[in-house]
């Protein structure tokens, strides 16, 4: 058993979270969902979370595109700020396949 939990944490390590814009919603509709996962997180390493994370609903992925978005330089009461960088996976699922993300919210 212990085992098993150690295998979820390493897998939570990689997927943040998941992304909800009106964009990535859009891209639901194409089999396609947006996690926000860590910065040294490779392909490999995301699509195998994404798979163990939610297999109890079958999820078998296709492929996976990353992201880099840089933080933005902001002020604040007059002092420059910079939000910290962010990477995005968009992970494409195979036909037929659904993720709920809204599942354990609330």
């Amino acid at each position: 058993m212990a085992k098993k939990q150690e295998i979820a944490a390493r897998h939570y390590d990689v997927i943040l979270a998941p992304h909800i814009t009106e964009k990535s919603t859009m891209a639901s509709e194409n089999n396609a969902v947006v996690f926000k996962v860590a910065g040294t997180a490779t392909k490999p390493q995301i699509k195998e979370a994404v798979e163990a994370i939610y297999a109890d609903q079958k999820a078998k992925v296709v492929s996976v595109n990353t992201i880099n978005v840089k933080g933005k330089t902001k002020r604040w009461k007059g002092k420059p700020y910079k939000r910290n960088d962010v990477k995005k996976a968009i992970v494409t699922l195979a036909e037929g396949a659904m993720i709920d993300i809204t599942e354990g919210v609330g």
